[in-house]
């Protein structure tokens, strides 16, 4: 065979690749998305650039999958699994598709005695995944955390609402109602409610890692509780005593609590 045979033979002679080996050290310490770039980065060395996009993506798609579909395995079955086993499955499966893929462009290369980028190359590429993948569960981690506290809290304040709501009806009712109803109503319904509500407040501050803009409109509805049940308190006082000698009172008493109703607008 002649020089010229063995150049056109050997089509990658002039490039670094990265061998099965490397592919799968990438792949066990940072995951499909590891096995993705490296085996793009061979396409695209090989004028393949289109086939390279893919693997990419498809190497960030199956990292998706892969971690979604272990968060959502429980924690207590997660704990029964070896450490070690998911890497070894997912590595093999990367070996296979590597080996069907570009098994005998790389046997060849090899074969041709043509370099190879190091093990070391791939484990920095696999350590730089691992990395992307650690912020990544991180990030997911904290967000979901988050949201899982707006969640307890807009579950505690649907109760607070609903009372809030129920509790108003006692200034319709003081046009319609005589005062041993009003009183029934003051003692059983409207002043429980907000003391109700005062409890609610109390439980979300002590949510972990309570949102700095929660923990400061609890600050404003805890005060806004207070309020009402001095006014609720004032009233039946009011009724009781059937005088109107706290209407001033009173109207200063809801002043303060429009002024708090402005500050969660």
């Amino acid at each position: 065979m002649t020089k010229t045979e063995m150049n056109t033979n050997n089509k990658t002679q002039d490039f670094k690749l990265y061998s099965s080996r490397a592919i799968g050290l990438a792949t066990f310490l940072g995951g499909p998305l590891a096995a993705g770039y490296l085996i793009g980065e061979n396409y695209k060395v090989i004028d393949k650039p289109t086939e390279g996009r893919n693997s990419l993506v498809l190497g960030i798609v199956f990292t998706v999958l892969l971690f979604g579909a272990l968060f959502m395995i429980p924690e207590n079955t997660i704990d029964k699994i070896p450490k070690q086993l998911i890497p070894l499955l997912y590595t093999g499966i990367i070996l296979g598709i590597v080996e069907w893929k570009q098994g005998d462009m790389l046997k060849a290369h090899k074969e041709n005695n043509n370099p190879f980028f190091s093990g070391w190359r791939a484990a920095g590429v696999g350590f730089v995944s691992l990395l992307v993948l650690v912020i990544g569960i991180f990030g997911y981690a904290f967000l979901s955390s988050d949201n899982e506290i707006y969640e307890k809290y807009d579950t505690e304040l649907a109760q607070f609402s609903k009372n809030e709501k129920e509790s108003l009806v006692f200034y319709d009712n003081l046009e319609t109602k005589n005062n041993s109803s009003l009183l029934k109503e003051l003692d059983e319904k409207t002043i429980p409610k907000w003391k109700a509500n005062l409890e609610i407040i109390k439980k979300t501050n002590q949510l972990n890692n309570l949102p700095p803009d929660l923990v400061e409109q609890n600050n404003i509805l805890l005060k806004y509780s207070e309020l009402r049940i001095q006014a609720f308190e004032l009233f039946r006082k009011s009724i009781y005593e059937d005088t109107d000698k706290y209407e001033e009172q009173l109207e200063q008493i809801h002043i303060q609590i429009e002024k708090e109703l402005e500050k969660l607008n």
